[in-house]
């Protein structure tokens, strides 16, 4: 009796070890598969066109055979750059109120709220800034509202319940003797929780970080409905802009031929942006420690 419960357990282990492997594989593939189809469609396009004339060239013109994505990459970086400004100091501190400072009744008040901020769906964000904060920019600095400033605060809006979810995990993970060696040694609570709570949780807020990064510069609809989609180079934030997200969604449905490829090679150069964020925060994440 003893051999046959042994002999099932180690069978539910070894059955277990094989569904998570098949798992991790599946994923593996399908970035693999991804990868592939990216590289495969969109590396010649952007060889037909001139890799310097692809990625330098602010014209975007397909009827005229002009594909260029520079003023695409300038609006990406800028609109990901107002959403990391907004986003990222009120959601890091969010989550340390709730880990730290917040009662208990507090914590359950709010977090379904930032739960349901995440479950809100892309449209109607866009939905949001279009009949609020769009109005809003034009009355307040009479332009026409479409802009990297309205796109860069819905994102940041967007991006704060990933944001404060993760880093309040780890914040809450970091051991509780780090804050109450701090207070024996004469730290005040705030000092604590800024001092030493929250460098003991660098690892896990810099992981929210780049997981509100990458909704950012992934984010398409909302994006779309109010940046204004002008292929431009922006002089103020308050231009609009095209990003290569917006670029890929509003051209790929009636594109062909080169103008098509032209668009993979598009998404091929969001791919690589997003791969290059995510190894330097990598980098710095190493650095940190």
């Amino acid at each position: 009796m003893a051999f046959r419960r042994f002999y099932a357990h180690a069978l539910r282990e070894n059955v277990a070890h094989v569904l998570f492997a098949l798992a991790a594989c599946v994923s593996i593939v399908a970035v693999a598969l991804i990868c592939v189809f990216l590289f495969w469609s969109g590396l010649p396009a952007i060889a037909q066109i001139g890799p310097l004339e692809f990625l330098s060239g602010s014209v975007w013109h397909p009827e005229a055979g002009r594909f260029g994505v520079f003023t695409m990459i300038v609006g990406s970086v800028y609109v990901t750059a107002g959403a990391v400004v907004i986003g990222v100091p009120i959601g890091v501190l969010c989550a340390l109120f709730l880990s730290r400072f917040a009662s208990r009744r507090v914590v359950r008040l709010m977090l379904p709220g930032i739960e349901l901020l995440a479950g809100i769906p892309s449209v109607v964000y866009g939905f949001f800034g279009l009949v609020v904060i769009v109005p809003f920019i034009r009355s307040s600095f009479g332009v026409q509202g479409m802009s990297i400033l309205a796109a860069s605060l819905v994102l940041g809006i967007m991006i704060m319940p990933t944001i404060i979810a993760v880093s309040k995990a780890a914040l809450d993970a970091v051991p509780d003797h780090y804050y109450e060696g701090a207070l024996a040694l004469g730290a005040s609570h705030e000092r604590c929780a800024f001092r030493v709570v929250l460098p003991a949780a660098a690892s896990g807020v810099m992981a929210s970080v780049i997981l509100g990064v990458g909704r950012a510069i992934g984010e398409t609809m909302a994006v779309v409905m109010i940046i204004g989609n002008q292929v431009r180079l922006p002089s103020s934030i308050l231009d609009g802009i095209r990003t290569l997200t917006g670029n890929i969604v509003m051209e790929m449905g009636y594109a062909a031929e080169l103008h098509r490829e032209a668009l993979i090679g598009t998404a091929v150069v969001l791919f690589v942006f997003i791969l290059i964020i995510n190894i330097l925060f990598s980098l710095l994440k190493r650095r940190a420690k």
